[in-house]
C-alpha cells in the first residue's frame, strides 16, 4: 500500500522541544523491551535504581521521572537512547509521532498531530518531503496488523449508507475545498459544511439499488458543488446573524470545552485531574460555568473566570486562520475526523465531532488571552491542547459523550456554537 500525502502545504521536522517526552505514555513492545534492556544503560549513573519500564493492565511503557520527564530524556532535552544509537533503536511510538498513518483502501492517508509544538507552528520540511519515512512505519503496521484491519470497508455515512473509499475522499476534498475558502470568515466555512452535510443526511446514494441511479463518482462530485454552491447563498454571510446558542447547547459545550481542556498525564497535567475529589469539583464547575476556571491543564491561567471564555478578543489574524484552516484540513484529507481514528464514528457525526473542535478552540483561546497571551499565542495553544485530545482521548468516544454530540447537531446548536465563539466583537 502506498502513502498518499495531503494537499495542504503542512511542515514539520523535530526541534528537539521534548515537549511528547514529557507528555505522554510510550507503550513498547516486548521486542522494544529487549533491545533496550541489552542497551547497557545500568552502567550509567542516571539509571542507577532507576526501571526503564512501568506496567499497567498487563502493558509496559517507557518511565517517566519525578518531573514527568521520559526516564531516557536528557538534560539536553535530547533522546539518550536517539543521541547514542540512532533514532531506529527507538520504540517506533517515539519515531513516528506525530504522524498519523490511517489505512484507507489500497494506500494509507498521511496526517499529523498539531498538539506537537513544531507541527502548529509549521516548522520544518514539507510533508511531501518526509514519505519515505511514512512508507517505513506503514510497512511496519502492515506486517503486524491485526486480520481484517487494513480490509476493513470505509465508515458508514449515515446508518447503514456507505461509500467506496475513493468516493468518501470525494467528500473529504470538497470539505477541505470550503475550509480553504478564504472568501469566508474561518467560522462561516464550517457553518456552510454544516449546511451541507444536513443536506447529504437525508439523500441516498445507492440508487435504492439501480446503479444507474448511483451517486457516486463524477454525480458524486456533481452534487457536492452543487450542495457547495447552495451553501453559499443560504447560510448567513455573518456570524452576528445567527443567534446565540440556547442554555441546553451551552451546557452541553462547556462539558466538551472541559475534555478537550484538559491534560491527565505528563508534565502539563492540571491540579484539578489529581485525585477524585478534585476531579468532581472541576466537572461541577464546567456544568454550572460559575466561578473560577478549574486547572484541568497547567496551561491554563489561574484565576480567570468562566465570563471570559464568552469575550472576543478582536478579529482573528490571517496567521490565526491559516493555522486553524490547516488544522481542520489535515484532519479532513487524512480522514482521521470518522471511522477508527475517531472512536468509530460515521462520516457526517464525525465531520460534526471536528466541527465541535472549533468553538472549543476559541473558548480556550478566549480563556488565555484573559490570562495574557497574545491572540495569535492563545490560538496557538488552543489548537495544540485540542488537537491532543480529539480522537485519542476515551472520553470522547463515550456514549454520553457522543449522545451529546447527537444532541446538538438535532437540536441545530452546532452552527450556532460555531458563530458565537467565532465572533470577533461582543
Amino acid at each position: 500500500m502506498h502513502v498518499r500525502a495531503l494537499t495542504v502545504l503542512q511542515n514539520w521536522d523535530c526541534h528537539t522541544c521534548g515537549d511528547c517526552c514529557r507528555s505522554y505514555a510510550v507503550p513498547v513492545t516486548a521486542e522494544e523491551r529487549r533491545r533496550i534492556e541489552a542497551q547497557g544503560w545500568e552502567q550509567s549513573p542516571e539509571f542507577a535504581q532507576v526501571p526503564y519500564f512501568t506496567q499497567r493492565g498487563g502493558a509496559f511503557y517507557l518511565n517517566h521521572r519525578d518531573d514527568g520527564s521520559c526516564v531516557f530524556l536528557g538534560p539536553d532535552q535530547l533522546c539518550r537512547i536517539h543521541a547514542k544509537f540512532g533514532a531506529a533503536a527507538k520504540p517506533l511510538a517515539c519515531r513516528i509521532y506525530p504522524f498519523l498513518l490511517v489505512p484507507a483502501g489500497d494506500h494509507w492517508n498521511v496526517g499529523l498531530r498539531l498538539a506537537c509544538p513544531s507541527a502548529a507552528q509549521n516548522q520544518g520540511r514539507p510533508l511531501t518531503e518526509q514519505l519515505p519515512e511514512a512508507r517505513e512505519y506503514a510497512a511496519f503496521f502492515e506486517a503486524t496488523a491485526t486480520p481484517g484491519t487494513l480490509t476493513a470497508p470505509p465508515p458508514p455515512l449515515h446508518g447503514t449508507q456507505r461509500l467506496s473509499w475513493s468516493d468518501l475522499e470525494r467528500v473529504a476534498t470538497a470539505v477541505s475545498r470550503l475550509l480553504a475558502d478564504e472568501a469566508d470568515p474561518f467560522e462561516r466555512r464550517w457553518r456552510k459544511i454544516l449546511f451541507v452535510v444536513e443536506l447529504l443526511k437525508k439523500a441516498t446514494f445507492d440508487g435504492g439499488g439501480d446503479p444507474k441511479k448511483a451517486v457516486t463518482g463524477g454525480r458524486l462530485s456533481e452534487l457536492l458543488h452543487v450542495l457547495s454552491q447552495a451553501a453559499a447563498d443560504e447560510v448567513p454571510p455573518r456570524a452576528a446573524d445567527i443567534p446565540p446558542p440556547g442554555w441546553v447547547g451551552r451546557m452541553v459545550f462547556r462539558q466538551l470545552a472541559a475534555v478537550y481542556a484538559r491534560k491527565d498525564h505528563g508534565a502539563e497535567k492540571g491540579l484539578a485531574q489529581r485525585g477524585p475529589i478534585r476531579r468532581l469539583r472541576a466537572a461541577w464547575r464546567f456544568a454550572t460555568g460559575r466561578g473560577i476556571i478549574p486547572p484541568v491543564h497547567a496551561a491554563l491561567p489561574a484565576r480567570v473566570c468562566f465570563a471570559a471564555g464568552e469575550v472576543p478578543f478582536g478579529p482573528l489574524s490571517q496567521a490565526a486562520t491559516d493555522l486553524l484552516a490547516r488544522w481542520h484540513r489535515v484532519k479532513v484529507e487524512s480522514l482521521q475526523f470518522c471511522g477508527a481514528p475517531n472512536f468509530g464514528l460515521a462520516v457526517w457525526e464525525g465531520l460534526e465531532s471536528l466541527a465541535l473542535t472549533f468553538p472549543a478552540a476559541m473558548w480556550l483561546a478566549r480563556v488565555l488571552v484573559a490570562g495574557g497571551r497574545t491572540p495569535d499565542a492563545a490560538v496557538t495553544q488552543a489548537v495544540r491542547m485540542a488537537d491532543d485530545n480529539f480522537g485519542f482521548n476515551p472520553l470522547l468516544g463515550s456514549v454520553r459523550q457522543k449522545f451529546a454530540l447527537r444532541m446538538l447537531a438535532q437540536r441545530g446548536e452546532l452552527p450556532k456554537l460555531i458563530a458565537w465563539y467565532g465572533r470577533t466583537a461582543p
